[in-house]
């Protein structure tokens, strides 16, 4: 047998409880390091009987095997840098500050106090623990903005109000201090990090969502992945703060309470990249190959884009740039598809996706009143707006027309219909899109239009 010696791969620690709904604890950890790409490691603290709505039940680990845990993996496969959740008692958390004080590994610490349906996860009386076992030997520790609170003693309202806690809370030791916005009000979640004496703040749009649960967990277990990789800390919060916005976007909606957020999304993004660019391949080779499209082509030309399953915007889309126009009878595309080439359908997408997560492709083709009537042959739902009612303030907002357009024709079906028409508007040439889960699909559909 031949031994082929790989470069090592970057190894992290999580030291917390089991979450036995799947959605925080280790189990949000651990798919945050794979998504990132770094092997991930365990020592069990505490294990919950817990799902989306309440926990129901802790059993603590015993301070000798938390500790035997955290020893076999630093002797055997060895910690490029860990990170804590749950640490239930004192005595917990004064094992694990001694362990990783004689290992010396470079720490995160997320100081879990509640679990999102409320149940307390730190005793009060290990909250001084906390403070002087584990801060003083943390690289960076990670509160929300209620945990931040109770470490600082202050209360946090405000921007302003959260970089007072951050600079109080490094006054206790750890190198970094990042403040979570999540649970401060406003449009936006400002995070905020406190590191060699400046503050980096890091904004993103506050998500209307349910599945948040293991928010934190993911958050600083992608701070944990990058520090394993060797970058440093302000790095490490970019990285954190858009996969946890992105996680949040894609949540997975399982259970009655608070679902869990998906960190596995910009993975599954990456692994679907050249399928979604060769199905939208295969859809121009079909729109190519009919005989006479002259009933389905636009002026302005026909388009067909396919987004990847957690888009986030344009760039997630792949279309053909310059379009496909019509040659003599036939349509040929302008050049090979590629991600980010059409604003125009990637709007339809991307806002009919917040009705319909299973929408993924567009193709904008000719209107005309036959073929509406051949749409409506085939069983297919139709819905429509009007650009002449459209508000002045969404008209003044560049690219807002489409997003307005697709609302108000959702709102009209009842659902995301099949196709969407409107007839048009000054410099406008009216059109019908077309919406599915497939491009290849919408390309059939087209062909049998034409």
């Amino acid at each position: 047998m031949v031994w082929i010696d790989l470069k090592r791969v970057p190894v992290a620690l999580t030291i917390a409880g089991s979450d036995s709904g799947g959605g925080a604890g280790i189990q949000a950890d651990l798919k945050t390091f794979a998504a990132l790409g770094v092997h991930g490691t365990v020592a069990i603290t505490s294990i919950t009987a817990q799902n989306t709505r309440e926990v129901r039940a802790v059993q603590d680990v015993s301070v000798d095997v938390i500790k035997a845990q955290i020893e076999a993996v630093v002797s055997d496969i060895g910690v490029d840098a860990a990170k804590t959740g749950m640490l239930h008692t004192s005595e917990i958390i004064e094992a694990v500050s001694e362990e990783i004080s004689r290992y010396k590994i470079p720490l995160v610490v997320d100081p879990v106090m509640i679990a999102k349906s409320g149940a307390p996860l730190l005793k009060e009386d290990a909250v001084g623990s906390l403070i002087r076992r584990l801060l003083p030997v943390a690289k960076v520790v990670t509160p929300n903005a209620r945990e931040a609170e109770v470490l600082a003693g202050v209360r946090i309202g405000s921007v302003e109000d959260a970089r007072r806690a951050a600079k109080l809370i490094a006054d206790m030791g750890p190198e970094g201090v990042i403040v979570k916005g999540g649970h401060m009000e406003g449009s936006e979640s400002i995070d905020i990090l406190f590191y060699q004496g400046d503050f980096i703040e890091l904004r993103a749009p506050r998500l209307e969502s349910r599945n948040t649960h293991g928010t934190g967990c993911s958050f600083s277990a992608a701070i944990t992945a990058e520090l394993a990789k060797g970058k440093d800390i302000r790095e490490a919060f970019r990285v954190a703060k858009d996969l946890v916005t992105h996680a949040i976007m894609y949540g997975i909606p399982v259970g009655k309470g608070h679902g869990p957020l998906n960190p596995m999304a910009s993975l599954y993004n990456e692994s679907e990249r050249y399928a979604t660019l060769m199905r939208v391949v295969e859809a121009v080779r079909i729109l190519e190959g009919i005989e006479d499209a002259r009933k389905i082509a636009p002026e302005v030309g026909i388009n067909v884009a396919m987004s990847l399953p957690y888009a986030r915007d344009s760039h997630d889309v792949a279309a053909v740039p310059g379009r496909i126009h019509l040659v003599g009878r036939k349509l040929k595309a302008t050049s090979y598809p590629e991600f980010g080439a059409s604003d125009h359908l990637a709007r339809y997408i991307l806002t009919s996706r917040l009705y319909d997560r299973e929408i993924r492709a567009a193709i904008n083709i000719a209107y005309s009143d036959e073929n509406l009537e051949r749409l409506a042959s085939m069983g297919l739902k139709v819905s429509w707006y009007d650009r002449r009612e459209e508000p002045g303030e969404v008209k003044a907002r560049e690219g807002a027309t489409i997003p307005w357009g697709v609302r108000v024709a959702v709102e009209r079906a009842g659902r995301v219909p099949d196709a969407i028409f409107h007839r048009g508007d000054w410099g406008k040439e009216p059109m019908i899109v077309l919406l599915g889960r497939d491009a290849v699909s919408l390309a059939e559909v087209v062909r049998s239009i034409a």
